[in-house]
């Protein structure tokens, strides 16, 4: 069986030493089911100084990341038909559930970490499929986007959870946050587990998780509420907790 790989460009390899030896991308890994490979940028410099960034023409602050060992590195990787090459930048866009999903459709992924103050726009305009953030905020580099973009699309890759049907409850799937969650024991310090979790009537367990869910994501979350699929039973709890249709929030 062929893995699902994910090839990162990156000027610090090392930062990506430990994130992925534990949890569920290790197991990934070792079941054969996702293969993550990291590449030094560096390395594919043109220069004898292994130069990754110049000045950019016209001036101005910063550096910018060059063009040459980007393209060099993509070169070498020989990649397949379809294959995603995603630039993680602060002007993408912005990551979601529903992207994870497609990104996993796919059986390659490779992702640019930028750095500097930019890259060259020749590495967006002919080197790239996709520009992607993971926040309106910025950081000093794509190796801690890279990281969170790699966790999400990899447990949607079969095999890699334990469940597959734990995939389907993830907050954001059907466009709500997921509802409260509770272990043993019953109760702790005066803190109980809402009844209905204990009666073993699994239809009612399912209905007050619904409306959990709804109360959660209208508290936390409403602007999710006008993409939701909502039944009409849905909008009637909505209604009773103050929300007004067609408004993010109450």
């Amino acid at each position: 069986m062929i893995p699902f790989t994910f090839d990162i460009l990156t000027i610090f390899p090392g930062m990506f030493e430990s994130p992925f030896r534990y949890s569920l991308i290790k197991r990934a890994q070792e079941k054969n089911l996702v293969l993550i490979r990291v590449h030094d940028i560096r390395a594919f410099a043109v220069d004898n100084q292994r130069m990754t960034d110049d000045y950019p023409y016209g001036g101005g602050r910063g550096m910018v990341m060059k063009v040459e060992p980007v393209d060099r590195a993509l070169r070498c990787l020989d990649l397949p038909p379809g294959a995603e090459v995603i630039l993680m930048t602060p002007q993408g866009e912005k990551f979601h559930q529903g992207m994870a999903r497609q990104l996993a459709q796919c059986s390659h992924v490779v992702i640019i970490c930028g750095h500097y103050e930019g890259v060259d726009e020749r590495i967006r305009e002919h080197l790239v499929t996709r520009e992607i953030s993971i926040g309106d905020y910025v950081l000093t580099g794509g190796e801690l986007a890279a990281m969170v973009l790699i966790d999400a699309v990899a447990r949607l890759i079969p095999g890699v959870l334990g469940n597959p049907s734990s995939v389907l409850e993830d907050s954001f799937v059907c466009g709500l946050l997921e509802y409260p969650q509770y272990t043993r024991p019953s109760e702790y310090r005066g803190w109980k587990v809402p009844e209905v979790l204990l009666s073993g009537h699994h239809a009612e367990i399912e209905g007050w998780r619904r409306r959990e869910s709804l109360r959660r994501t209208l508290m936390r979350r409403p602007d999710l509420l006008s993409q939701a699929e909502l039944t009409e039973e849905d909008r009637k709890w909505l209604i009773s907790l103050g929300w007004k249709e067609g408004q993010p929030s109450p």
